[in-house]
């Protein structure tokens, strides 16, 4: 299972080292950049789920392209 945490600064190190001291548990930092990558990647799939769902209205790809 992987498990992104949202951690003060203050606080982190504490925990990294906690979580390292558990040989079952492999722990990396990652930038500020690549979290918010991986929320908006996120946010897109449950999007397209609840379009595949019928819950969200899609838009064709040739309005969004028409607007760039």
């Amino acid at each position: 299972m992987k498990v992104l945490l949202d951690i003060k600064d203050n606080k982190a190190l504490h925990l990294m080292e906690v979580l390292k001291g558990l040989s079952y548990v492999k722990a990396k930092t990652i930038s500020e950049e690549k979290a918010l990558l991986i929320e908006e990647i996120k946010e897109a799939v449950d999007n397209l789920t609840l379009v595949r769902q019928g819950k969200l209205k899609a838009r064709p790809a040739k309005d969004l392209l028409n607007e760039l």
